[in-house]
């Protein structure tokens, strides 16, 4: 166990290594009840929600999910989230734990002038997330929920022992999973049958191994308060086609100048683990710092996330690590470094 956003929260149980395998090769479970939700509700949720989330959420279907991040003015990241659509006058909002009361305070703040009511429903929910290509049958076949129709990126509520139960279908895994939400009781009971089953538990540890094989970010790592969406390199998530949203003109600005420094992918040759925080140089020039970094489990390489100033980014470049007093040659390669398995 170890202190995490305010909570204390499982590194691991069985081991970084089996966890991680299990997710990868049939079923884990993780407790993420540490997780943020808040609720907007109101006429204007729809343009409050353009106006704070960088997606588009114009138009979507009851039900589908978007990702995306929300925005200082000067197109740095207050945080990256999910964003659940409910209906045009009401979304639910899945933010980072470390994040929840900064979120918060930025979200009301911002919600002035709209007609739209916020509500921080973090002290209410548990959060349970079923990861792995067995996801779907573990859902139905111990916890007795139909998952089935769920298609990626959407969600239902069902009414369960009384209570309404969010199941949604995204994953941080790169593998096919569900996320249930419901309160605190109900979630206890899920992890109750989930354990009896035999689903293996899993921890923090084997998350980020998860989440970094398959290039998604981690907040404070590859996006924080200093490093834009564009920098990051996500800026498919960034639609600047949409009227106005706070950080557009920054960001606008980054896209059509381009950025001076991005999140790319490294290799090394050999099997030193490159970490978070360690120097990439290119002969006496250091040109980016790990962000994440860690011999992929799924792989075997050593390989990690790094912003670079560029033009030291493109694929291909060869660079170093410094790794405590050595240098360790490697090269820039793509960020993605295992194949995601969603259901399509």
């Amino acid at each position: 166990m170890s202190p995490f956003g305010g909570f204390d929260m499982p590194i691991q149980y069985k081991g970084i290594t089996e966890e991680h395998n299990a997710v990868r090769h049939e079923v884990g479970v993780f407790d993420v009840s540490h997780m943020g939700e808040v609720r907007v509700k109101g006429p204007e949720a729809t343009k409050y929600v353009n106006h704070i989330f960088v997606n588009d959420v114009t138009g979507a279907p009851d039900g589908q999910i978007f990702y995306g991040m929300m925005c200082y003015e000067n197109g740095t990241t207050v945080d990256d989230l999910l964003v659940y659509k409910v209906n045009d006058e009401e979304y639910f909002l899945v933010i980072n734990a470390s994040n929840i009361d900064k979120d918060f305070a930025w979200i009301k703040k911002n919600a002035e002038g709209f007609n739209v009511t916020v509500e921080n429903e973090s002290p209410y929910y548990g959060e349970v997330a079923l990861q792995g290509p067995k996801a779907e049958e573990v859902l139905e076949t111990v916890l007795g929920i139909d998952g089935k129709d769920i298609a990626f990126y959407n969600f239902k509520v069902f009414h369960i022992d009384g209570e309404d139960v969010i199941v949604s279908r995204t994953g941080y895994t790169g593998e096919d999973g569900f996320e249930i939400y419901g309160s605190h009781d109900f979630t206890i009971k899920v992890w109750d049958k989930l354990m009896d089953a035999g689903v293996q538990a899993c921890g923090l540890g084997c998350r980020d191994t998860l989440r970094f094989e398959v290039g998604l970010p981690l907040y404070g790592h590859e996006l924080s308060e200093e490093i834009t969406p564009i920098e990051a390199s996500l800026s498919m998530f960034v639609k600047l086609d949409k009227p106005e949203f706070i950080g557009k003109e920054a960001l606008a600005a980054q896209k059509a100048e381009g950025v001076k420094r991005r999140i790319v992918g490294i290799e090394l040759d050999g099997t030193a683990v490159p970490r978070a925080g360690y120097a990439v140089m290119v002969g006496d020039e250091k040109v980016g710092e790990i962000t994440t970094g860690y011999k992929s489990i799924s792989t075997g390489k050593s390989v990690a996330m790094a912003m670079i100033n560029k033009p030291y980014d493109k694929l291909g470049t060869e660079i170093e690590v410094h790794i405590r007093k050595k240098r360790f040659p490697g090269k820039v390669v793509k960020k993605r470094f295992y194949d995601k398995n969603y259901k399509k």
